[in-house]
């Protein structure tokens, strides 16, 4: 009987408790788990060949998976990534081998969708304005601060008046949605690929183009894939259509948003406030976009206007626990019981 050998790799994260969901196959498929340490620097072709020509299988989180990591492992079948999505996997070359290419999309659903209405509700509120002011040696107890009034009065508004928008409505958008809509935000979305009918369950309005959102949007908030079409879809001209004051929400992919565009837009108030929990180079390195640079020196222009999180938006000890089950139930499925779950369609990366 043949065995499939399924890899992991980096931090060790299989243990005996946690193999009894592969073995809870139906199939009684006969398995083995294994593990190389490799950190992020190395490429999968550093596991010894011993090991590679028997792995089926490869759990993956954040190393790239390269046409050339792939040839490594002649045997291999199919590839889970713990995660949503997959900007370093070549998916083409894994359909040129047959290869099965899965992820795990709802592991962080319930804090993704919670930290972007955090994010906003921190912004519109002025929680992030007199956080900062409250900290000044002499700081203003006022209601509304003269000082701040102008910054304040273009991010506080009554969620009942305003519109939210979201750009993708799949699982986190559509989530993040039913918070605000709880909150009294109009929700509108645009979403190409999901069928008809979604915007009756959801008691939302679908638009059939982005730029309608970026036009009629309060808070503008990113749930889409990152791909050659929306890849800096939040741009200079996008920008152009948005309402004085709208509010940016990104905890997508950060290469949906040009940063400089950004800076500008906030700079002449087109954008009242901006929350990030990505970004397009992760960490961010040198030489840093300008609004990066202002935002570490704690230029007082941003005061209120700009929050960056760390990709932690997925980040809970129960989503973690998720994470870990849903990669080991899709493995189960698809490599042990021939099944489809999270098989991920199509080749666009």
């Amino acid at each position: 009987m043949n065995m499939e050998t399924i890899l992991t790799v980096g931090d060790p994260w299989i243990n005996e408790d946690e193999e009894h969901v592969l073995r809870s196959s139906f199939s009684g498929t006969v398995f083995q788990t294994v593990h190389c340490d490799l950190d992020l620097s190395q490429p999968l072709t550093d596991v010894p060949r011993d090991i590679a020509r028997t792995v089926t299988g490869i759990f993956i989180n954040r190393h790239w998976l390269t046409e050339n990591d792939i040839s490594h492992f002649p045997r291999l079948k199919g590839v889970v990534r713990m995660g949503v999505g997959w900007d370093r996997i070549d998916r083409t070359a894994l359909a040129k081998r047959n290869v099965t290419f899965c992820n795990t999309p709802d592991y962080g659903v319930t804090e993704v969708a919670d930290h972007t209405l955090a994010l906003a509700l921190s912004l519109q509120r002025g929680i992030l304005l007199h956080y900062v002011s409250q900290r000044q040696s002499a700081p203003a107890w006022d209601p509304v601060d003269p000082t701040l009034l102008p910054s304040f009065r273009s991010l506080s508004r009554r969620p009942k008046s305003r519109i939210w928008g979201a750009i993708g409505f799949g699982r986190i958008g559509s989530a993040a949605a039913l918070r605000a809509k709880a909150f009294g935000w109009k929700v509108i979305f645009c979403d190409p690929y999901l069928p008809t009918g979604y915007e009756k369950v959801f008691e939302a309005e679908r638009t059939r183009r982005p730029e309608e959102v970026f036009s009629r949007a309060n808070i503008i908030s990113l749930h889409c894939r990152l791909t050659p079409e929306t890849r800096h879809m939040v741009n200079d001209q996008t920008l152009q259509l948005v309402q004085p004051g709208t509010i940016l929400i990104n905890t997508a992919r950060g290469g949906l948003v040009d940063l400089d565009a950004v800076e500008r837009a906030l700079e002449d108030g087109r954008l009242s406030g901006a929350g990030l929990d990505v970004l397009e180079t992760e960490p961010p390195m040198e030489p840093l976009p300008n609004l990066l640079k202002a935002y570490r020196a704690k230029a007082a222009c941003l005061d209120g206007k700009l929050v960056i999180t760390p990709h932690i938006a997925y980040y809970s000890e129960e989503s973690l626990e998720d994470r870990k089950r849903n990669c080991l139930e899709t493995m189960r499925d698809v490599l042990l019981d021939g099944l489809s779950t999270n098989v991920v369609q199509g080749t666009e990366q």
